[in-house]
């Protein structure tokens, strides 16, 4: 079968380690997300509906994720049941619903650095969360389980320090050459949220994390069952968008507010539903499935310093010390929870290998059979039995 990406970048990528696809693809998602916040208040500021935005958002998403998780797991997709769909509207429902509706109305009453900011709980929650439902082995009587539980600490002082600590200014950029145009003055005033009740915006900005945290935490077991991913989170997406236009039924009755008033908002929706849910969503849910849900928060604070940056050189603001120190927190603190997670492959290994050398010496009881190459998950059928009586005999 001939390679369906032109110029061999499919067989490029499959020779790239996991370990190291795992970290460019949360790295990418990440940048993803800090662009995603600027443009999300863009075109909140630029007058578009909440509700509006995050339908046409969860619209473009479902449309992208569909033929490809059609298509492409046509042969592993396991038949739908009415569990399965009950799993999926729930994952839809944290997911989606009450993770973009509490970010929408957070970053509302407050900003987006603020909002990127206070997104650094999130791999504490999802910490917890992971280790209460034991999801996450936590060790703390050895040194890989102590190495995780500070790096996550770690990593969310890192963030904090970016936000709490300026200092003195390290990278002053040069003056613009030109007068600001009224759109990059609106980019200019993103932070400012004069006229909003800030109290309010942090209190749904903290039920988006705890909503975010359960979403990532809920999936991992659904993939357990449910492997195809992207299947996945085409259910989810289009159980969202189910719950999303109900809810516009009642609150966004006006057939104008529907309508794309300029490009911006067009650009702002676009972003949103093809980086921030198609692509973001299906790269998240392949990092949770091979790498964990903890693996995919810890990255969490690394926006918060990809916006730090992004602001320092596109929108002109001074880079101060408090963000140097802040980045070399966040890189120590996801080495040592990186370096906890490889240690703990290394415990988990002689286990592996006990309990393979115990399945072999029972191989003469009558309670253990060889797999069948073709349905390796059945028992022997009673003629496969027959089979081999007689040939041991």
């Amino acid at each position: 079968m001939a390679d369906p990406v032109p110029g061999g970048s499919r067989r490029m990528w499959c020779s790239v380690p996991e370990r190291l696809q795992l970290h460019m693809a949360m790295l990418a998602m990440q940048f993803g997300y800090a662009g995603f916040h600027v443009v999300s208040r863009a075109a909140l500021n630029m007058g578009i509906s909440k509700i509006v935005f995050i339908v046409y958002r969860n619209i473009i998403a479902f449309l992208l994720l569909v033929p490809f998780a059609y298509f492409l797991e046509k042969k592993e997709r396991p038949g739908i049941t009415l569990k399965f769909l009950v799993q999926f509207f729930i994952l839809a429902l944290v997911g989606i619903t009450a993770n973009q509706g509490f970010y929408f109305l957070g970053l509302d009453n407050t900003s987006p650095t603020f909002a990127s900011a206070i997104q650094n709980s999130t791999p504490a929650i999802t910490f917890l969360m992971a280790a209460l439902l034991r999801i996450e082995q936590v060790r703390l009587d050895r040194k890989d389980g102590i190495a995780k539980v500070v790096g996550t600490i770690v990593c969310v002082a890192g963030a904090s320090i970016i936000i709490l600590f300026k200092g003195p200014a390290i990278f002053t950029p040069a003056p613009p050459l030109h007068e600001p145009t009224k759109y990059t003055s609106m980019f200019l005033s993103l932070g400012d949220a004069k006229g909003k009740n800030w109290t309010l915006g942090c209190v749904f900005l903290i039920g988006h994390c705890l909503s975010w945290s359960a979403w990532l935490v809920l999936q991992a077991p659904v993939l357990k069952k449910y492997p195809a991913r992207l299947s996945v989170t085409s259910y989810t997406c289009f159980f969202g968008l189910i719950q999303f236009l109900i809810i516009a039924a009642f609150t966004e009755r006006d057939p104008h507010e529907w309508l794309i008033h300029n490009g911006g908002e067009l650009f702002g929706i676009f972003y949103a539903g093809v980086v921030a849910s198609g692509i973001a969503f299906a790269v998240q849910i392949w990092c949770i499935d091979k790498g964990g849900p903890v693996f995919v928060a810890v990255y969490q604070p690394v926006q918060t310093l990809i916006v730090a940056i992004m602001a320092s050189i596109v929108l002109g603001e001074e880079f101060h010390l408090g963000g140097i120190i802040g980045a070399v927190f966040i890189v120590a603190g996801l080495y040592l929870v990186l370096w906890g997670k490889s240690e703990e492959r290394k415990f988990a290994k002689p286990k592996v290998a006990i309990q393979s050398t115990q399945d072999h010496g029972n191989n003469g009881t009558s309670s253990h059979f060889a797999p069948s190459l073709a349905q390796p998950l059945l028992p022997p059928t009673s003629d496969e039995f027959d089979r081999r009586a007689s040939l041991n005999s």
